[in-house]
């Protein structure tokens, strides 16, 4: 990894390095706990035989998706998170940590794989018991069972609660009856569905003696051998999709289809041969999220996948734009460099701030996560904290990863968009990301209640001398606001001095007062304005909607605050010549967040408008710093040509400007480049000793700049750098 590293960096036009990032130290430290796992799966990733063909078609890369899920298995890729006694390894985390890293490969193998061994298998591993893990696992682990995961519905997705699919007891013959009551509660977007699934885990409401249970979940066989439908069993094709096509997505329904008492999986909820429901969770509240936590992998997979396609659309993006060149701006032989105009570094470098944040941040969520799986730390508080921040960085992450792709696109220009080079499927394929697994802004209205619960349980059994110096906390700091002490502090210590107000903004403390800051107000004003709500469930439903954008933004803001943590924890670990560039990108994540709130910020009195106006200039300063290690950062994510297939990723973008200048080069030296026509003209003007009566000398200078000026707007091509550029050559 390192030789290949080194030699892309020789062979980039990169300017002189100011200090020097250990490269080799980062991309160990971003590989996290289980390196040798995501390398392992890298390997895989560079071989052609799971990676996918772009001209497929949905037929054929169907097939070479379930063809090579079956390579990982034979390859025993699959088996890492089920019981050693059954052939696994029970490394939770490690599991995890591989199956990101296919994302690279091809994202329907991905999520294949997630779908067979993430959420079928899982289902029945998390939610069965022994009986189940020995009579189901053993095949769901070997691929003789592809399987579908039929929790969603038509007509719910997030709320898996008000599901319609019911499952009936029926003491008699000691059976359930699975029922889909009308075509809304049809199973609907399943992976597998369609053509490959043999058996389902099926979440219905257990109905039993006439009591509705709440949604458990149910093994049922759905297809025979040869690959038709059981009685009962019915479904549709999902067809062409926006991205995914190597996955076979599809409809399930069930019209009285019946399964021995024995296929539901019973670790929360259990009915005996005579109908008597029981439980280990006497809640029915509790019980169900329980149920649904244990499912919560899928969650973190997705956003650890998200920071990896955000890693190679920066990757790809940067090592282009370090070799592109468009428009002579300082130069009238040599063009400029992409990477090297401001817009360009804006761009691409607030952006990987952010994928590095975000990755810090997921390898933070695996380890809660391996710690809870493994038993080591399982508690409900420590399953509840891993639910609240799965959820949190799921939203931002695959949001972000989005958000990315799509600008590193555009700062590839057409080349971009070529299929070649990746950026345009992988934004296709990651689209559905950001609501499978839970609907990002659902999520973080569940982010949000869990804010509003911790807030409030700090009150709980408090004296009322206790609430009284909160509310009169609340009231300086209201006041404080509204009189402006907060921002006079601070101008008077910056003295309305820019770089004074850069300095305290790049203070780490001062950074993360304002991140932390900002939470815990909204959250405070929020629960505020809740606590007057009417006891009415409609008036006190409607009260909560109005809240609901400001929750969701405390949400967010929160989860911000874990990447900042997370991004800093890293920083403080890293190496002294490193620590100064993360340090670099730290404050550039921290002041970008900022800057995209200040508004707020400047309405609540937490930043003078000096300091507010100083962000953005110290945004660019940090550009600056930022530009000559860019390719070392990029570099540090450890992917090479086998991993990114990104033409334009590759060098070739360097070769063929060497090319080009050369070839004006050796034009140059012979004498032989002709004369651009405005050059021509100005001279001729120079050689005019005759001027007409009444006329004044036009300077050559202003014929140049009029002439140039004239050009670059006349191209209606032009794109951000090509406007920097027309503007210094017009002046």
């Amino acid at each position: 990894m390192a030789d290949t590293n080194r030699n892309r960096r020789q062979r980039s036009e990169e300017p002189r390095r100011i200090g020097k990032v250990d490269v080799d130290w980062l991309g160990r430290d971003l590989l996290g706990t289980w390196a040798e796992r995501r390398l392992a799966a890298r390997q895989k990733v560079a071989d052609p035989r799971y990676q996918r063909i772009d001209d497929l078609t949905m037929a054929d890369h169907r097939q070479r998706a379930l063809e090579q899920l079956q390579l990982l298995v034979d390859d025993g890729a699959v088996l890492a998170a089920f019981p050693k006694r059954l052939g696994g390894e029970d490394d939770h985390g490690g599991n995890i940590a591989g199956f990101e890293e296919l994302v690279l490969a091809d994202p329907s193998l991905q999520i294949k794989s997630g779908v067979q061994f993430g959420l079928f298998g899982a289902a029945v591993l998390h939610l069965g018991t022994q009986h189940h893990h020995d009579t189901f696992l053993p095949a769901i682990m070997r691929f003789e069972v592809p399987g579908a995961f039929a929790m969603t519905e038509t007509g719910h997705g997030s709320d898996v609660a008000s599901i319609g699919t019911t499952a009936t007891y029926d003491a008699e013959t000691e059976e359930f009856v699975i029922h889909t009551p009308f075509r809304g509660a049809w199973k609907d977007y399943l992976g597998n569905a369609a053509l490959h699934g043999k058996h389902a885990v099926v979440f219905a409401k257990l109905i039993t003696r006439g009591i509705d249970h709440g949604v458990h979940a149910f093994y049922v066989p759905i297809r025979d051998d040869e690959g038709a439908f059981l009685p009962g069993v019915g479904g549709e094709d999902d067809g062409y999709k926006g991205g995914l096509n190597g996955i076979d997505n599809g409809r399930l329904h069930f019209t009285h289809v019946r399964v021995p008492r024995t296929n539901l999986l019973n670790r929360y909820g259990d009915v005996a041969p005579d109908g008597t429901y029981s439980s280990p969770i006497a809640s029915p509240g509790r019980r169900f999220f329980t149920m649904i936590g244990t499912l919560v992998q899928g969650r973190v997979s997705l956003d650890g996948a998200a920071a990896v396609a955000q890693q190679a659309a920066l990757a790809i993006a940067i090592r282009y734009g370090a070799e592109r060149r468009q428009f002579n701006a300082s130069s009238d032989t040599h063009e400029e460099v992409l990477l090297d105009y401001r817009r360009h570094q804006r761009r691409l470098f607030t952006r990987l701030a952010k994928a590095y944040a975000q990755t810090y941040a997921h390898e933070r969520l695996l380890t809660k996560f391996d710690g809870v799986f493994s038993g080591r730390t399982d508690t409900p508080e420590e399953r509840e904290d891993l639910e609240t921040l799965a959820a949190g960085l799921k939203a931002l992450s695959t949001w972000q990863a989005l958000d990315t792709l799509q600008e590193a696109r555009e700062a590839c220009g057409g080349a971009g968009f070529l299929g070649e080079n990746r950026l345009v499927q992988l934004r296709a394929d990651l689209d559905i990301y950001v609501t499978f697994e839970g609907d990002n802004t659902v999520l973080l209205q569940l982010v949000g209640k869990r804010l509003l619960g911790d807030f409030a349980k700090q009150f709980k059994g408090a004296s009322k001398a206790d609430i009284a110096r909160f509310a009169a906390d609340q009231f300086f700091e209201r006041a404080t606001t509204l009189v402006g002490l907060r921002t006079f502090s601070q101008d008077v210590r910056d003295l309305r001095n820019v770089k004074k107000s850069s300095i305290a903004l790049r203070d780490r403390e001062f950074q993360r007062d304002l991140l932390e800051d900002r939470v815990e107000t909204m959250v405070a004003d929020i629960a505020g304005r809740l606590r007057h709500a009417p006891k009415d469930q409609a008036k006190a439903a409607a009260a909560f909607n109005d809240e609901q954008h400001q929750l969701i933004e405390a949400a967010r803001a929160w989860v911000e605050l874990q990447q900042f943590d997370a991004l800093d924890a890293a920083v403080e670990r890293s190496p002294e010549a490193t620590k100064k560039v993360l340090t670099h990108l730290r404050d550039l994540f921290a002041l970008t967040i900022i800057e995209q709130h200040a508004a707020w910020h400047l309405e609540h009195g937490r930043l003078s408008g000096a300091r507010s106006q100083a962000v953005t200039s110290t945004i660019d300063r940090l550009l600056q710093k930022l530009r000559p290690h860019a390719l070392d950062l990029v570099a540090a994510f450890g992917l090479g040509d086998e991993h990114l297939r990104a033409h334009i990723a590759t060098g070739a973008e360097g070769r063929r400007q060497a090319e080009a200048q050369a070839h004006y080069d050796a034009l140059r030296a012979a004498g032989e480049l002709p004369v651009p026509e405005k050059r021509s003209r100005a001279t001729d003007v120079e050689a005019q000793p005759i001027v007409a009566a009444g006329a004044a000398p036009v300077p050559p200078s202003a014929i140049d700049g009029e002439s140039a000026a004239a050009a670059d707007s006349a191209d209606p091509s032009m794109d951000a750098p090509a406007a920097e550029s027309a503007e210094v050559a017009a002046r």
